[in-house]
């Protein structure tokens, strides 16, 4: 029988499944579908643990094999079939480079597979072949890696969905920052530098305790990027800018040495992912070519031990010039910084705060899910516990129960009936052998539940309790920093590769001259010959009505100097940028040479270069208050002083910074006071501290009295204590007559005050040489041996240091060091009727009283 339905035409039916589209449309939304793809599964690497899926494939893939740090080494030609036919189905060419890569010494700052076998050199030779390598986990990788059986990231299907992979690793460390990452996907390319592990790991820590910690404070601790080869970084503002914006380009340079006495050039480190047996080839190149003269040799002498590349120059070579023409052609190499990761899929360019903002969050996150999963675990053990010992209660008539079952349903049955255990225990205890009803079982079981219902507190403790949780971060970090933390390989440097201003600066002794209202003004040391003490000296500076003058110090134009402010601030700036005047001219506002506030004032100025000067020890900011403070901070907190300033001591209200030097950890700290007081105490009694505390007690003031002053006395260095009264008089006393004592006494009688004298205005440590610059309210200049102030003892008045007008006093004075204070001239008089006044020791029991120096209570803010 025929049907009445209509033959339909099988090209009618495929017309009617095509769909018209515009080729154009089309081929926008799949070229971003694969553009896409490339940079979400292939370039970039996520911020919260620094890998690509390659490389992440890769070390998971290890892991699940069991190829870990302990284990023996596997082929590589292993480890790379399991990655691509398990996770990474993408050949295994690209994965095989990738381990590679993830081996070299040269490209990782922290390698994290170990490699047996060639895997290349820094002169850009290939690996050997996969099937002739081994490998295995570094021991770093492996903190990567750690808890990742414990729920704590989420896991997608692999390629073929047969298996599961993790999305992103928990990450231990910050690894984005400390291996870096380099990658080209479609429109866009990131270029991470590597870091050193435990300055990121302290930024970190610092950015949980201070969530609002901006880029600069964390810039305290990440002193700029960390590469594998060394070399130097030019200069700091690049890096600067790369770590606030997430873009800078920072120009790296090669270590090497400059010999002429044997004229030669030394290479021994190279700027980052520069092929040495490609720089030796172009420096041929130009010297074959004329571009680079007076190299008569060039040899690759490296090993195993190091990069060495001599370059022997012509006789008549200025290395100078040759130095100059390897700098601009070979030596130097742009890294351009692109900090950019993917942060939940996306691409973003971050700062540094918010690449270890995401970091951080990760960890959290990671903690807190382990966390859940242990607490989970031990809440079930405890469960099963808590069923033993009640079984082990009522152990006879839970075996007779057990006897009487028909089966082992029956008796789990019967345990829930009788006893109401859950099905949970009523199954492991039908499961118990008769050996665990032993009294030594019973105590091991009940010293596991006790120490899983502690365990279980804490756990409780750390998910109800965010500062809890931060503080495990805070621990791990501090554990793994402990483990794997190295040295800086990469330093910095001035960039002197051109002629800058400051070349164009002589280098000289200066005399700096501050005023009350911030004028400040620098003048030639040789302007101020030595006189014999007692003269008037000769004008400094023209002070403007109502003006007196605060400081004066002595410096190299090209030192860097450390301003300290009444707000406790700290700026930085070089002595040549401080305005050159005569000595009757004013000088110029500070606030057009610092970022100073309304009312900030500078009280202290700190010479680094000086005191620091052919130094390897750790040097500190050593400080002290007028209400006797005092702290000592490592200079190294200040390395990196931004243009508004850091934060240096933080004061009391009412309290006022009044002196600072720089010590060494070994040196004698001897506070003197208005009132003629004075107190030595060990240097290691006051230990170093932060930027942002307070200090501890150093003098135990008198009612009415204040700190005048503070001398670093290093016995083996300095003779005397030199003090100064602000009516012109002064002394020298022996180092020896002011004793050791515990910090926060009341000290001993240094010199004399009254009427004569007048308070104590300086106090500071001398030996033979040096040159006193002192200088009065109203701007007169006096300079004099040191030698010609007479040596007395501490209780006495002293002799006349500067004839001073009626209305004017000493304001501030300096030491010239011996090895500048070469002015052997005079000029000016003493006073020939000048006689020294001494007065004797007090008797017994007021020198008991004024030299008791016992501590008083030691009170301590930090």
């Amino acid at each position: 029988m025929s049907s009445d339905v209509p033959d339909v035409d099988p090209e009618d039916v495929r017309a009617a499944q095509v769909t018209n589209a515009r080729i154009e449309d089309e081929m926008e939304q799949s070229y971003i579908d694969y553009a896409m793809s490339v940079i979400a599964g292939r370039a970039l690497p996520d911020v919260r643990d620094g890998l690509k899926p390659v490389h992440r494939r890769i070390l998971y893939a290890m892991h699940e094999a069991g190829v870990t740090s302990r284990s023996p080494h596997r082929k590589s030609s292993s480890v790379v079939g399991e990655t691509m036919g398990d996770y990474h189905p993408h050949g295994d060419s690209a994965i095989y480079d990738t381990l590679a890569r993830m081996a070299q010494d040269f490209s990782m700052r922290y390698p994290l597979i170990d490699g047996q076998g060639n895997f290349g050199s820094i002169d850009g030779d290939p690996p050997a072949a996969m099937r002739y390598t081994e490998a295995r986990m570094a021991p770093i990788a492996e903190e990567l890696l750690a808890d990742i059986e414990r729920d704590t990231v989420d896991f997608q299907p692999n390629y073929d969905d047969r298996l599961e992979e993790p999305a992103v690793l928990p990450s231990a460390i910050p690894n984005l920052l400390v291996n870096g990452s380099s990658g080209i996907a479609v429109g866009m390319s990131t270029n991470i530098p590597p870091h050193n592990l435990g300055e990121v790991i302290d930024a970190t820590v610092e950015l949980i305790e201070t969530p609002d910690a901006t880029v600069e404070d964390l810039m305290d601790h990440v002193k700029g990027p960390d590469f594998p080869t060394g070399a130097n970084i030019v200069g700091r503002n690049a890096v600067h800018k790369a770590y606030k914006t997430g873009r800078g380009r920072v120009r790296v340079r090669a270590e090497f040495e400059v010999d002429e006495e044997e004229g030669r050039i030394v290479i021994t480190e190279l700027p980052f992912q520069q092929n040495k047996s490609r720089l030796v080839e172009r420096i041929a190149e130009d010297v074959t070519e004329g571009a680079i003269e007076g190299i008569r040799d060039l040899r690759d002498e490296s090993d195993r031990d190091g990069i060495r590349v001599v370059i022997d120059l012509k006789r008549d070579a200025m290395a100078e010039v040759v130095k100059n023409q390897l700098l601009e052609s070979h030596l130097e190499r742009t890294f351009g910084v692109i900090n950019l990761a993917l942060v939940d899929g996306a691409p973003r360019v971050l700062d540094l705060k918010e690449t270890l903002e995401h970091y951080v969050e990760h960890r959290r996150d990671v903690v807190r899910r382990r966390s859940e999963h242990e607490l989970e675990e031990r809440e079930d053990r405890a469960h099963i516990l808590e069923g033993r010992l009640k079984a082990l209660e009522n152990v006879d008539s839970v075996v007779e129960t057990i006897q009487d079952s028909a089966d082992r349903d029956a008796a789990k049955a019967a345990l829930e009936a009788d006893y109401e255990f859950s099905e949970a225990q009523a199954e492991h205890i039908v499961r118990m052998q008769l050996g665990s009803l032993t009294s030594m079982e019973t105590q091991e079981i009940e010293s596991e539940y006790a120490d899983v219902t502690a365990r279980i507190e804490r756990l409780e403790t750390i998910l109800g309790d965010p500062d809890e949780l931060d503080q495990v971060i805070v621990d791990e970090l501090e554990a793994i920093k402990d483990e794997y933390d190295d040295e800086r390989r990469t330093s910095f440097i001035e960039d002197s590769g051109s002629v800058t201003h400051e070349d164009l600066i002589p280098e000289e002794e200066c005399v700096v001259v501050m005023s009350e209202d911030d004028y400040i003004k620098r003048m030639s040391l040789e302007a101020f010959r030595a006189q014999n003490r007692g003269g008037k000296g000769i004008i400094g500076t023209d002070l403007k009505e109502g003006d007196s003058v605060s400081s004066v110090f002595i410096a190299n134009s090209h030192d860097y100097l450390l301003a300290i402010t009444n707000r406790g601030q700290i700026y930085q700036l070089k002595t040549y940028e401080i305005p050159e005047m005569s000595r009757t001219a004013r000088g110029k506002s500070a606030v057009n040479l610092l970022d100073l506030d309304d009312g900030e004032e500078i009280q202290a100025v700190v010479d680094c270069d000086r005191v620091g000067e052919d130094v390897d020890e750790e040097r500190y900011l050593t400080m002290v208050t007028r209400d006797g403070y005092i702290k000592r901070t490592s200079v190294e907190a200040f390395e990196n002083i931004r243009s508004t300033g850091i934060r240096a001591i933080r004061l009391e209200d009412g309290d006022e910074l009044v002196d600072v030097e720089e010590t060494d950890g070994d040196a004698d700290l001897v506070i003197g006071t208005a009132d003629g007081m004075a107190i030595r105490f060990d240097e290691d009694e006051v230990r170093a501290m932060g930027r942002s505390a307070r200090g501890v007690r150093g003098i135990d003031l008198e009612a009415g009295d204040r700190v005048a002053g503070l001398a670093a006395v290093d016995p083996d260095r300095h003779n005397w204590v030199l003090t100064v009264t602000e009516n012109g008089y002064g002394k020298r006393s022996d180092v020896s007559e002011y004793r050791v004592q515990s910090r926060n006494g009341k000290g001993l009688i240094d010199i004399k005050t009254g009427s004569r004298n007048g308070s104590v205005v300086a106090i500071e440590a001398v030996t033979h040489g040096d040159h006193l610059l002192a200088m009065s309210a109203d701007g007169q200049i006096m300079r004099t041996r040191v030698e010609d102030v007479s040596t007395v003892g501490r209780n006495t008045m002293g002799v006349i240091v500067m004839d001073l007008e009626t209305t004017d006093e000493v304001s501030c004075l300096d030491i010239v060091p011996a090895a500048i204070a070469t002015d052997d001239g005079t000029n000016g008089t003493s006073d020939p009727n000048e006689t020294e006044s001494e007065t004797p020791e007090t008797d017994a029991t007021a020198a008991d009283v004024t030299e008791a120096g016992v501590a008083g209570p030691d009170t301590e803010d930090e």
